[in-house]
């Protein structure tokens, strides 16, 4: 069974940077979408961030764009999130998971239709 790990979180301030990896567990990993979704105490689940199986195709919450950048390496099995100028409201557990091809745009208005995902990396924004 595909197993998804996700690490990189961290602590840092204001302004500041890092990148999330997703590393998956089998070869299939290139069949699926990837999203990246993140839940706040208290908060709903958000979809942060979808990529096609391709690669070709990226989609961002209107709260992430423009700073946080989707990405995936195929031949490794590896997904990332590059997320730049982090504010103390991208604060959560981000998790990453896999969804079948085109249900990137479900995916982003609701956050669901994951098959899988991992058990989150925690991602904390302060000074």
């Amino acid at each position: 069974q595909e197993q998804l790990v996700e690490s990189g979180g961290g602590l840092v301030q204001p302004g500041g940077s890092l990148r999330l990896s997703c590393a998956a567990s089998t070869f299939t990993f290139d069949y699926y979408a990837i999203g990246w979704f993140r839940q706040a105490p208290g908060k709903e689940r958000e979809g942060v961030s979808c990529i096609s199986d391709s690669g070709g195709s990226t989609y961002y919450a209107d709260s992430v764009k423009g700073r946080f950048t989707i990405s995936r390496d195929n031949d490794n099995i590896t997904a990332y999130l590059q997320m730049h100028s982090l504010k103390p409201e991208d604060t959560a557990k981000y998790y990453c998971g896999t969804l079948k091809k085109g249900l990137c745009t479900l995916f982003m208005r609701s956050g669901g239709y994951l098959e899988r995902w991992g058990q989150g990396t925690l991602v904390t924004v302060s000074s």
